[in-house]
């Protein structure tokens, strides 16, 4: 992310967490605001019609602000890596107290779906995908297209209450849903104590290459803006650094078997 070339920085920081006013913060979120907007920008890509950004970045903000006010410079971790899990955050929080399926989504949905009960009491089967197109006079291609729209309409929250009890506390979706793609923890802790052993051998800038961009899903190009890197010294470092993990695994297979 690109700073104001006229702000001192680590200045700013150290005046703002010595005397905290509303001047000093500002500053600091004028001058992270773009990471704020990046990343709004990178999900509402991803959402359907009907997202507004700008309530998006607004969220992303407010997870901004309370990452200014947590952040602990003492910790030795840039801001830009400790804050954007809660900007994120923050976003996803919006997105989940909105209803931001379009109305006009959720008309077509509700006409597919009776279309699809009206074809499989009549056929005595599920209706095929062609079939459906032609009971709603669509293409094939819109049919498709609507059906993925549609799959937000069919969202519901977990924190529902499924049924009460005699408790205090309420069985809610969440405490009955099974996970079937659940993960073996075990797994989760065998690989955690594989990244530890074989990253023992690596400096700051390369454990933090190899987390951020297989933990946290950052591209090349935020990994470098992050630590400070060109984007092209960052792939560089990453292929090296892969190469040697690569040969300390293969020497060390036999530890952990298949």
């Amino acid at each position: 992310m690109a700073t104001h070339v006229d702000v001192d920085v680590p200045r700013l920081w150290r005046d703002y967490k010595a005397g905290p006013s509303i001047e000093f913060r500002n500053q600091l979120v004028e001058l992270y605001l773009p990471l704020v907007k990046y990343n709004a920008e990178r999900i509402w890509a991803r959402l359907p019609d009907g997202v507004d950004l700008d309530d998006l970045i607004s969220a992303g903000v407010f997870g901004l602000l309370d990452a200014i006010e947590a952040f602990d410079l003492e910790r030795g971790v840039k801001f830009e890596t400790y804050c954007v899990p809660r900007i994120r955050g923050a976003m996803l929080d919006e997105l989940r107290t909105m209803d931001w399926v379009p109305r006009l989504v959720r008309s077509k949905a509700s006409k597919m779906e009776e279309a699809r009960k009206s074809l499989e009491a009549a056929l005595g089967r599920p209706p095929r995908p062609d079939e459906m197109a032609e009971r709603l006079g669509l293409s094939l291609a819109d049919f498709h297209k609507l059906l993925g729209e549609a799959t937000a309409v069919s969202q519901v929250s977990l924190n529902k209450k499924w049924y009460e009890t005699d408790s205090y506390k309420d069985v809610r979706e969440i405490d009955i849903l099974e996970d079937k793609k659940a993960e073996d923890p075990t797994h989760r802790l065998q690989n955690r104590d594989l990244m530890r052993l074989v990253t023992r051998g690596l400096n700051r800038n390369e454990r933090l290459i190899i987390i951020l961009y297989y933990y946290e899903d950052m591209t090349m190009k935020e990994i470098g803006a992050t630590l400070d890197l060109s984007e092209s010294r960052v792939s560089q470092m990453h292929s090296s650094i892969v190469s040697r993990l690569q040969a300390q695994l293969a020497l060390r297979r036999p530890e952990f078997g298949n």
